[in-house]
């Protein structure tokens, strides 16, 4: 099955090259047809290959260019479980969103289609690809195309502001990488990212594998959207239309962490491993996104900047699994990213629909106006639960792996924290979806800012397919944490993933892998702890809202006080997200400096 990786890069890009160049003759019925088959197909490989790669990592050369004498000439893709089944997440998100966009994209469907293949071919070929060069190629072709979806309504002023932020910030992001990778060439003379491991489990580092490790990560982590490289994210998402939206924040995003991973297990883990330093600022590094987001989101009122800091605020949480350095939290990680995709793809999709029915998106200005929108404030409400971690819900599953890592090493106050990001960024949706579907609140709230200029939207779209695609992302997000078996074959998949020299071995044909485990098919159990944790962190979620809807009707005494005590931080948060690119290019060196400083001083010390 080494041909199915190939094609899930060749059918999206070789489709988006035929959208765009018959834009204009073919009837649009066929080119609708062409993009939503071609997006289907590319899911249904990428299944396939998810059910090949559970028992022996798929490697495919291009061109025939194998090893020779234990060195790797040619380019390759790797792909065991953990990319395949990004390669099927990324597949659904980016199809749903298609569907979506057939009525809601419908003016400008056919460039716009072909700009959403051309993301679905740049990250399958992220998630597969075993060459550090060809990780770099993928980014950038992602970003290009991002960018373009971004500021897809360029006769409007906010999304070319918006976009021109985001690439202004990922294109240093991408330097920054493409610097890193210089000098891990420099060191190792290899790109293939097996023969960059094996070449530096011999002997020590060294400074420039510490700065070359930096630049690297840094440059994901700003692709990432992980604090302090954040500050571009609400920019980009409050222009950018509701389906690419759903794609940025669902997959496209999220699809930094994975490179993280991947370099720390295959490259770094052999002369770094004896420290946990690197896992350690990473840890720290998500705790902070996580709660500082969710904080953010409590402030917005515009329904996409709140959304797009609930993504952040989740990607934080991701991090901070992956930073424990052990199989339990990279298996939450996996999970959390499934559930998180679909959920946040269907709450964006109802975002939509309401700028579609009010051309508004503001939510003190949509107080009330969704009474009767019942489908819309089901999955609103039923995607908000799934992100809190109700046990047994939507992520949830995902959190308790976390949880259980950080447990069993003994950081129990790891589970605090990252809980409390998500109730934060919870308790900021079940507020909105209050106001905007129950009529709950007050109709003013100055805490929540002042609203954001943009134009109406106004479009000719069949609602019923909007609702139904929503529907259907959150119904699947949903269900994520009882699908049985799912659990175990995430920790199946995260041993694998951290194996990085039997992963060496089997891409350089030193061994073939042992025969995959028989795992089983049952609900995956959890800790009490996460129990609590979860119930508990739902109940502070609503809890928290009914004090932003009703904080007007609290004793005078009481508002004073918190108004004294929480003004000052939160004026200095909304300064530090200025909407100025020149402070997120500071904010984005400064970080990438004192990240390479802490490291410095810990693995030489």
């Amino acid at each position: 099955m080494s041909w199915i990786p190939p094609l899930l890069v060749a059918i999206p890009l070789l489709s988006a090259a035929v959208v765009a160049g018959l834009d204009h003759v073919t009837p649009k019925a066929i080119q609708d047809g062409l993009v939503v088959l071609a997006s289907t197909a590319t899911t249904v490989l990428a299944v396939i290959l998810l059910w090949q790669a559970e028992s022996h990592e798929v490697v495919h050369w291009f061109g025939g260019w194998r090893l020779q004498h234990g060195v790797a000439l040619g380019i390759d893709f790797a792909v065991g479980p953990v990319a395949a089944g990004m390669c099927v997440v990324i597949g659904i998100v980016v199809t749903l969103a298609l569907v979506y966009s057939l009525t809601f994209m419908r003016e400008a469907a056919r460039l716009f289609d072909a700009l959403m293949l051309l993301a679905l071919g740049a990250m399958c070929g992220f998630a597969m690809s075993g060459d550090l060069f060809n990780l770099f190629v993928w980014l950038e072709l992602m970003a290009v195309a991002a960018y373009a979806l971004t500021g897809f309504q360029v006769e409007q002023l906010g999304p070319v502001q918006g976009a021109v932020n985001f690439a202004i910030t990922n294109s240093i992001g991408g330097y920054l990488f493409a610097i890193g990778i210089a000098l891990l060439y420099a060191r190792t003379g290899a790109l293939n990212l097996a023969q960059i491991g094996k070449t530096l489990s011999h002997g020590p580092a060294g400074g420039l594998v510490i700065v070359a490790m930096t630049l690297l990560l840094c440059g994901f982590l700003v692709k990432g959207a992980v604090v302090p490289f954040h500050l571009w994210a609400a920019d980009a998402y409050a222009v950018a239309p509701a389906p690419v939206c759903a794609v940025l924040g669902g997959v496209m995003t999220d699809i930094g962490l994975i490179g993280v991973a991947r370099l720390y297990w295959t490259v770094f883990e052999a002369p770094f491993g004896q420290s946990h330093a690197v896992g350690d600022v990473l840890l720290w590094l998500g705790i902070v996104t996580a709660v500082l987001a969710g904080t953010m989101a409590f402030l917005q009122r515009h329904l996409k900047r709140m959304l797009a800091y609930s993504v952040v605020c989740h990607i934080g949480i991701m991090l901070a699994g992956i930073g424990l350095l052990d199989s339990s939290g990279l298996a939450g990680a996996e999970l959390m990213f499934l559930a998180h995709a679909l959920l946040t793809a269907g709450l964006f999709f109802v975002a939509g629909i309401l700028h579609v029915d009010h051309a508004l998106i503001d939510e003190l200005h949509l107080r009330g106006r969704g009474r009767g929108c019942r489908s819309p404030a089901i999955a609103w409400f039923a995607g908000t639960i799934g992100l809190l971690g109700t046990p047994y819900v939507g992520i949830y599953l995902g959190h308790a792996g976390i949880d259980e890592g950080a447990t069993e090493l003994g950081r129990p106050w790891v589970l605090a924290l990252l809980w409390l990001g998500s109730a934060l960024a919870g308790a900021a949706l079940l507020r909105a979806g209050a106001r905007i579907f129950l009529g709950w609140g007050d109709a003013e709230d100055p805490l929540l800012g002042e609203p954001m200029e943009e134009e109406p939207l106004e479009r000719d779209v069949f609602r019923p397919l909007l609702v139904c695609v929503a529907v259907v992302a959150v119904a699947i997000g949903i269900a994520v944490s009882v699908v049985p078996g799912l659990g175990q074959r995430a920790e199946y998949a995260a041993d694998r993933f951290r194996e990085g020299a039997a992963y060496t071995a089997r891409v350089m044909g030193v061994h073939p892998m042992a025969p995959a485990q028989s795992l089983a098919v049952t609900i995956r159990h959890t800790t009490l702890e996460s129990l609590l944790y979860g119930g508990s962190a739902t109940v502070f979620a609503v809890g928290l809202a009914l004090v932003g809807l009703y904080r007007r009707r609290l004793p005078r005494s009481v508002r004073v006080a918190t108004g004294r005590t929480l003004a000052p931080p939160i004026y200095v948060l909304r300064s530090l997200h200025s909407g100025v690119v020149g402070d997120y290019v500071t904010w984005l060196v400064v970080g990438t400096a004192v990240l390479g400083g802490v490291w410095a001083a810990l693995l030489h010390g």
